[in-house]
């Protein structure tokens, strides 16, 4: 199934879960990487999806826009008001350097030529601004359990399920090999550290409990082992 048609039938139930647990905290953890670069600025979510994130970063940000491969997705965003637009994460339409701050969450793993993205948000970030990249990690606990156990089911109709789409799984070394001359790495960032499953997350007390464990393991060395993985880059 091509990308397109996956995240038009996924966005059908995409927000079912993310108000809450799990789905919540992951939002939050990212969110809040990129929170204090939004303020009084151009802002672009690569992989909009139906703009839960680029709400939040609008709130502060002088301009913020969207873009996404799925109508079905980006007709969502656009109900909040959203400035989003139709396109790649390979061809990115817009100027070059037009944007303070490029960020993309939960995207860049199922995009083939990575590194034409990686270079697609390098050229639109302004000299100076900054960048927020999330790769799935190889060396991850989540990703263990993600090759072990059945596809979810995605879509509110029929059997596609998120073994579906594209999914590549990196190291940081190989995050390192593909990132583009002209970024300067600031910093790295993981996210669900020690859960192998996101079912503690949406269980009654005990899931805020374990959100507050996962945020505190973020500042520590286990980040690098996180199921997700945030590299911060400024462009030089």
């Amino acid at each position: 199934m091509d990308n397109r048609s996956y995240y038009d039938t996924f966005s059908e139930t995409y927000e079912a879960k993310r108000h809450y647990g799990y789905h919540q905290f992951l939002d939050d953890a990212e969110f809040g990487l990129i929170a204090d670069h939004c303020h009084g600025k151009r802002v672009l979510e690569v992989g909009c999806g139906t703009g839960l994130i680029l709400q939040r970063a609008a709130n502060s940000a002088s301009h913020a826009v969207g873009v996404d491969i799925s109508p079905g997705m980006l007709e969502h965003a656009r109900q909040r008001g959203l400035d989003v637009h139709e396109g790649t994460a390979t061809q990115l339409p817009f100027e070059d350097g037009h944007f303070d701050l490029v960020y993309s969450f939960k995207v860049l793993a199922h995009v083939e030529g990575i590194e034409d993205a990686l270079q697609e948000m390098q050229r639109v970030t302004r000299p100076g601004g900054r960048i927020f990249a999330e790769f799935y990690n190889r060396r991850s606990l989540r990703t263990l359990v993600k090759r072990l156990k059945p596809g979810t089911k995605i879509g509110s109709q029929g059997g596609t399920t998120d073994d579906d789409v594209f999914t590549r799984y990196d190291s940081i070394a190989d995050i390192e090999s593909i990132c583009p001359d002209g970024l300067r790495l600031e910093g790295m960032h993981g996210i669900r550290i020690a859960s192998p499953l996101a079912l503690p997350f949406d269980l009654p007390v005990l899931g805020r409990a374990w959100a507050g464990f996962e945020r505190a393991l973020m500042h520590t060395p286990l980040k690098r082992f996180g199921g997700f993985l945030v590299v911060e880059f400024s462009r030089t």
